[in-house]
């Protein structure tokens, strides 16, 4: 009877434990964080870090092109980041000095520099100059000091009483900019070939008329270009305006058919965190059904929030007007530039953007963002694409082909 009672009570143990370890699995489950499928991926180059640089908007837009020739069968190419910093802070000084500062001066840029540059100057390989950092003793970009060293000169001269400017000070500038990143190169020999920048560039086969820049504001008329309004924007580039709808429509219609997508972004919200997830936390809806709405409206603000960066959790419904205010009372600005280039999903089956970023391996995926499709429609500045990558029915509303 003894014995009997032993293994009753060792078998009610045994389901104790079962039932045990079935809760802990749930709630393990349950605080898994974020678990990403991936759907789409394009074909992108190695993660770079920019470090103590305001070069996102190079580092981003070289990274999108380098996809574009992967996409265009050209092979993997590494393109210089400080060739085209070199090249557009030589233009942003001079149009500063002509407008006495009313144009700013400064690290930032925007993806149309990039494309201007390649366009007029062409392009060189990463091998045709310095390793960024090298010639200041460092193995990564820092230039807190030539934005130091540049700004002081640029202001200098802007903001003279003098009546005549030499014919030399734009060479005094560029000797700045030799002297921290290197000379830009008239010729070089790569793979054995000798090229200029422009020539390398014809040799890459892409052609800057074939992509385009949208945005989505409500400021101007939508399918009409327009300069947006930021100080980065020093040289007046147009974007075509669209619905956001239509915005996000262009999005999925580029991944899903081999594009990838420069992305200008405000990454100064919460809801970009620094563990590879970018969302948009609904932290007051009070509109959701079923057993888990009773646990989520039980919780402060500051717990919804806490929640919904670390694992799925409701988000806001963007709307047009809620861009459009976040924009004009400076809630979104352009403060980072990065490569979007495939879709995920993740336990729930939401659906997001994977973001190549250019802050090395930081993250909790090496180098790579998670963004929600709220995040985007709520905090794009802007977008360029090959107009391929757009559909038809919008090309035709912008009237392009």
């Amino acid at each position: 009877m003894k014995k009997q009672i032993l293994l009753f009570a060792l078998a009610i143990c045994s389901v104790g434990a079962f039932a045990q370890d079935k809760n802990d699995n749930k709630e393990e489950k349950k605080d898994e964080g974020f678990v990403f499928t991936t759907v789409k991926e394009n074909p992108i180059t190695s993660i770079k870090n920019q470090n103590q640089s305001g070069t996102c908007w190079c580092f981003s837009s070289l990274a999108f092109f380098e996809s574009e020739l992967l996409r265009m069968g050209k092979g993997e190419q590494d393109l210089c980041e400080m060739f085209v910093v070199h090249k557009t802070m030589e233009d942003r000084a001079k149009q500063a000095v002509r407008t006495h500062g009313d144009v700013s001066y400064s690290q930032g840029g925007s993806f149309y520099d990039v494309m201007y540059c390649m366009d007029n100057y062409g392009i060189v390989p990463q091998e045709a100059m310095p390793q960024p950092g090298t010639l200041y003793g460092d193995t990564l970009p820092n230039h807190n000091e030539v934005d130091l060293v540049a700004s002081a000169f640029v202001k200098a001269l802007a903001k003279s009483n003098m009546r005549k400017l030499s014919p030399v000070w734009t060479k005094a500038f560029s000797s700045i900019y030799d002297a921290y990143l290197g000379e830009c190169p008239e010729k070089f020999t790569y793979k054995g070939k000798e090229y200029t920048p422009k020539s390398y560039m014809e040799s890459l086969g892409l052609n800057m008329d074939d992509y385009i820049s949208l945005t989505s504001f409500t400021h101007h008329p939508f399918y009409k270009p327009f300069v947006i309004e930021v100080q980065d924007n020093w040289r007046w580039a147009q974007s075509y305006n669209l619905p956001i709808d239509e915005l996000m429509e262009v999005f999925d219609n580029a991944l899903n058919n081999g594009y990838t997508i420069a992305w200008g972004s405000d990454v100064s919200e919460g809801g970009f965190t620094r563990d590879g997830v970018a969302v948009m936390p609904n932290i007051k809806a009070e509109d959701l059904t079923g057993s888990d709405a009773a646990r989520w409206l039980g919780l402060t603000p500051s717990q919804r929030y806490n929640e919904a960066i670390n694992k799925p959790a409701p988000e806001m419904k963007i709307t047009q007007e809620m861009r459009q205010e976040a924009y004009d009372n400076w809630e979104t600005t352009d403060d980072h530039g990065m490569q979007i280039y495939g879709i995920a999903k993740d336990q729930t089956g939401k659906e997001y953007y994977m973001v190549k970023n250019s802050w090395g391996n930081a993250g909790k995926y090496n180098g790579v963002w998670y963004a929600s499709k709220a995040f985007v429609a709520y905090k794009t500045m802007n977008i360029v694409v090959h107009k391929n990558a757009v559909p038809k029915a919008i090309l035709k509303k912008l009237g392009l082909k």
